[in-house]
């Protein structure tokens, strides 16, 4: 059955998608890109990467001593002892072990986080790996759609978190902790625009200050019951955990609120570089967090009811509200850090083929990896404040955040660990030394948050779930359209002959013209429909292909590459401009750097015009996709962003020229 025609912009003019490994020509960028101060760039990082894990004091052992839990976990001193150790020893494991010393070394030219581990899939699969790779790269694709909904549940979850803190300070403020949240993340996402390095250089401060003030606070409640820090012994944990299994197993589920923000921690590396991070986790926000974490068990340790609100009862009477205002900047800039990181997966995987064409501003001019998405941006902000509204509380959404995050973490151990194999040829039994434990841990946390499903746990699954199905989609979708389009398209070789032995009557009129095109196999439509149907052609024609490949970033000199498509008089070539899934495509920039010697004659930049070939998608009745799979699709490809403006061409001087595909 034939549906109505949707008429929609699926424009992939010159955009080609390298999924194997890059030519030898092209090698990537220096690692980082960033030219700040190391100082500068660790107070940034301080400021954007650790916002979510360093907010993480706030809630987690409060949740999980929480009387309303499903499977509580009674006040005991052994299963207080217990609990603080088991929330050091899994910092200490997945943020330290997992993320900072094995993961972050993993990165794809600078640039972390799940999408950077699927390039590198892709980079470097084993002999005979192939399908194993192939299932891995899916595996990582719902890794990073976790992550998206990782994304939606933190800012909910954190500032609602913090504005709590106020009913320590007043039993009256209960009515005003939904709307509050809500004026404060509609700010903050309103601000996104600013970019990154703005938003860290106002949030670094701050977030030193916080780290500073919970460390102080900690250390204040760890002298009531000095003993506390027994727990700091990987006995206590393992003892509670297997003699207390039935207790321990439960408690995970809200444990790993602790390493809440270790993939952002990731995902953020491009922004601010492996080494800013490690500095700011080793030396500041680690050592701040376990001594939070030290003081509250005290603090329970000294009185159970003090478990209403252990983090805010470390501070005198005096100092709440100041902290509670503390904590509310700080759970901002935990937002911050799932923001950016979201707008980074988001924009690779555009890059990769895995979702439309997107519009993404680069806020910096420093460094590369700082990137503002809108689409993305005010996606977050409708599905942040729903969530706000709709489950009014950081105790409802407690279950909902810890599937999300063990899933992600889960996935990105398992990827390192083949990227460890297939890239750096490291030894199998080297590999099961270190993924057998990681992996078990990993495992066990997000068993533990499964049980918790029907508690809201099933939230960040079904956002996976949606992701990853329009991410397949599209890639499925974009795989039928370039088939048919090079159907229509035919041999460029053949094209250039025809216009060469004079096939056609054709007028050739005096200028420069730029057709942008998927590859050189294949005549542009639009440069085709000039011929055709015009009977026309500009004396300089350019065909000229984006090509983006699986690296980061791709310097000026090695951008260019020319063909004179058999002749070397007829004023046509064949340019391809190659970048990195992190660089702005910019086509007239890219022009400019060809030598007129190499053209077949001086091209008139100043005037070129510049032609797109248009597609319209239509439902069609091939069985190539379900049918709701081709609904997906067209409905996708709304949100592609304007070419022109995506390649930075000229409006007054760009022709777009229309044709329609059935799907």
């Amino acid at each position: 059955m034939r549906g109505t025609p949707a008429e929609i912009r699926a424009e992939e003019d010159g955009v080609t998608v390298s999924p194997s490994t890059p030519q030898d020509n092209v090698s990537a960028a220096a690692t980082g890109g960033h030219t700040g101060s190391r100082l500068a760039l660790t107070v940034g990082a301080l400021g954007v990467v650790f916002g979510d894990i360093g907010t993480s004091p706030i809630y987690t052992l409060q949740t999980v001593f929480n009387p309303d839990d499903p499977h509580p976990v009674p006040v005991s001193r052994d299963n207080i002892f217990g609990i603080v150790s088991l929330v050091f020893w899994s910092v200490m494991i997945i943020v330290t072990v997992t993320y900072v010393l094995l993961a972050m070394r993993a990165d794809n030219d600078g640039e972390g986080g799940i999408m950077a581990l699927i390039t590198l899939l892709r980079r470097w699969t084993m002999p005979g790996g192939r399908r194993t790779a192939m299932m891995l790269t899916a595996l990582g694709l719902f890794g990073a759609s976790l992550f998206l909904g990782d994304s939606m549940i933190t800012p909910a979850m954190s500032v609602l978190s913090a504005v709590e803190g106020m009913k320590t300070v007043s039993s009256g403020m209960d009515d005003f902790i939904v709307p509050i949240t809500a004026v404060i993340i509609l700010v903050l996402f309103l601000v996104q625009r600013r970019g990154t390095a703005a938003v860290g250089r106002v949030f670094g401060p701050i977030m030193i200050a916080w780290f500073l003030v919970i460390g102080v606070c900690g250390v204040s409640g760890i002298t009531k019951h000095p003993e506390i820090l027994k727990a700091l012994s990987p006995t206590c944990a393992l003892g509670f955990l297997f003699g207390h299994f039935g207790i321990a197993f439960f408690a995970l589920a809200a444990v790993v609120l602790a390493v809440t923000g270790a993939e952002a921690l990731y995902a953020d590396m491009g922004h601010f570089g492996r080494s800013a991070i490690t500095r700011a986790w080793l030396f500041l926000v680690f050592p701040a967090c376990v001594l939070s974490y030290m003081g509250q068990g005290a603090l329970i340790l000294d009185d159970p009811a003090n478990l209403s609100a252990p983090f805010f009862l470390l501070a005198p009477g005096w100092g709440r509200l100041p902290l509670v205002l503390l904590a509310t900047a700080a759970t901002v800039i935990a937002s911050q850090a799932v923001i950016t990181g979201a707008f980074s997966v988001a924009a690779q995987a555009a890059q990769l083929g895995y979702l439309p064409r997107l519009r993404v501003a680069h806020t910096s001019e420093s460094t590369f990896g700082q990137i503002y998405v809108p689409w993305i941006n005010w996606l977050l902000l409708v599905s942040v404040l729903t969530l706000v509204f709709a489950f009014r509380t950081s105790a409802a959404l407690a279950y909902a955040f810890g599937t999300a995050v063990t899933g992600t973490i889960t996935i990105t151990t398992l990827l390192f660990f083949y990227v460890a194999r297939a890239k750096w040829g490291t030894p199998l039994w080297l590999i099961a030394l270190g993924a057998i434990p990681l992996l078990t841990v990993d495992l066990l946390f997000f068993a533990a948050n499964l049980t918790k499903l029907v508690h809201g746990a099933w939230l960040p699954l079904l956002i996976a779930v949606i992701a990853f199905t329009i991410m397949t989609t599209w890639q499925r979708g974009r795989e039928l359209v370039t088939a048919e389009r090079e159907r229509r398209e035919g041999s460029l070789r053949e094209f250039v002959d025809r216009l060469r032995t004079g096939g056609a009557e054709v007028l050739t009129v005096p200028g420069t013209a730029v057709f942008l095109n998927r590859g050189k196999e294949t005549a542009p439509l639009a440069l085709r429909a000039n011929v055709e149907h015009n009977h026309v052609r500009h004396r300089q024609v350019v065909i000229m292909t984006i090509r983006t490949e699986p690296v980061p970033r791709i310097p000026a000199s090695q951008r260019i590459s020319l063909d004179h498509l058999g002749y070397a008089d007829d004023g046509i070539v064949h340019v391809t401009a190659t970048y990195g899934y992190m660089d702005a495509p910019d086509v007239p920039a890219a022009i400019g750097l060809l030598d007129p010697s190499d053209t077949e004659g001086a091209l008139d930049l100043d005037q070129a015009s510049y032609f797109l070939s248009k597609i319209e998608l239509r439902r069609g009745d091939a069985p190539t996709m379900a049918l709701w799979r081709k609904r997906l699709f067209i409905a996708t490809s709304h949100i592609t962003a304007d070419a022109a403006e995506y390649f930075a061409l000229p409006r007054d001087r760009t022709v777009t020229m229309g044709s329609h595909i059935e799907v």
